[in-house]
């Protein structure tokens, strides 16, 4: 069973659907039991970081969240739930993220002349040896939908890179922790794909 969060953010019906697509039982929820006792859980979303975390401690899923992360289980952030995984945004200055993974969220830059938010596909400089990106070529596409980016402390823990106007972080992966900037579930072949490796992960 996959635990997909609900905290108000949106997009929990295309990751239901693509993930159900693959056969994969999932469960919509923000009940702590249901997600601790879920095989895997995804935190996706779409918004601003501020109000995302508001809505994570109104439903008290803050705690939660970091103990599923603890448990050593496959957890997977998609856009904003990635962004969510860190320390801070310059979104929403003063706004503690959950730590998960240290690094921070930075703006895109605008002086490139390029439109902001980032909307569309774009090409993944993938990692070697990453879980999440096994049988994905080289230079996949993907899709984006983000005015924010992740820099993240730890250039260890970075799968994938893509450039818009600066090179983004566009995934990463940790033990058990694993998040895209893209959405997978709305990446045609190769998103599924990056879906597929994660929901057949076992702790």
């Amino acid at each position: 069973m996959i635990a997909i969060i609900d905290y108000d953010a949106g997009n929990l019906k295309s990751v239901e659907k693509a993930l159900n697509h693959l056969g994969k039982e999932t469960l919509v929820t923000r009940e702590a039991q249901k997600i601790l006792a879920a095989d895997q859980a995804v935190l996706p979303g779409v918004g601003a970081f501020g109000e995302a975390m508001e809505h994570l401690r109104r439903f008290g899923l803050v705690d939660v969240i970091r103990e599923f992360a603890g448990s050593g289980k496959p957890f997977l952030g998609i856009c904003l739930g990635l962004q969510l995984f860190f320390e801070s945004s310059e979104e929403s200055p003063g706004v503690e993220g959950l730590g998960l993974l240290r690094g921070k969220i930075k703006k895109l830059p605008g002086d490139a002349g390029l439109k902001i938010p980032h909307m569309g596909w774009n090409s993944l400089e993938i990692m070697k040896g990453k879980r999440l990106f096994q049988g994905v070529d080289q230079g996949a596409y993907v899709y984006f939908v983000h005015s924010y980016y992740l820099e993240a402390s730890d250039p260890a823990v970075v799968a994938a890179v893509t450039e818009y106007g600066t090179r983004i972080h566009a995934a990463v992966e940790r033990d058990n922790l694993f998040a895209c900037q893209f959405h997978p579930e709305k990446s045609s072949e190769t998103g599924l794909r990056i879906l597929k490796n994660f929901a057949e992960m076992t702790e």
